[in-house]
């Protein structure tokens, strides 16, 4: 299964894509997809759309996991990273892609077992679980993040799905089924 991962971003969108074989994982691609900050907004998530549609049309991924947004101090930001993000999520789903979303937390939690792990670990840890010769950029790191994080989860989310019947009293608190 090839899992394409998005960190969503208005100047600089990072993507990367991995291959499942079992409980391996293997590195295909990554990189980033950036817009000109002067250029207006339409423009730019014209690009973001257009880069994300490319690469699925060039190593054809299976499925897709997208960083969710969080909210930051300025609500101007959030909602231009919303829109962003909408962009992506917009070319993933055109492409009949199958989304999954994952928090940074969540994210941050499956690459190095820790929650509140800085970027630069997170970047160590991708490159050595991918065995890559060395580090990817930030946005690219993060995007792999993502798509290492849908790896070890989407076995566990094909077996809750088979048993959703029988766990219909059970619902999601704070990340965690209660």
């Amino acid at each position: 299964m090839i899992i394409l991962g998005i960190d969503p971003g208005l100047r600089t969108t990072g993507f990367g894509l991995i291959e499942k074989q079992g409980n391996k994982l293997r590195y295909i691609a990554s990189g980033t997809i950036k817009t000109v900050s002067e250029s207006e907004l339409p423009g730019r998530l014209k690009i973001i759309l257009n880069g994300i549609a490319e690469i699925i049309r060039t190593y054809q991924p299976d499925c897709a996991a997208v960083e969710k947004v969080f909210v930051n101090v300025n609500p101007q930001s959030t909602l231009l990273l919303g829109q962003a993000r909408g962009a992506a999520i917009t070319a993933l789903v055109a492409s009949d892609l199958d989304v999954a979303e994952y928090t940074a937390l969540q994210v941050k939690q499956a690459v190095t077992g820790h929650g509140k792990a800085a970027k630069e670990q997170v970047q160590a840890m991708v490159a050595r679980l991918l065995v890559l010769p060395g580090l990817p950029g930030t946005d690219a790191a993060d995007a792999l993040g993502v798509a290492i994080c849908h790896a070890n989860s989407v076995d566990a989310l094909a077996l809750l799905g088979a048993l959703a019947p029988s766990l219909s009293g059970l619902r999601m608190k704070r990340g965690r089924l209660v």
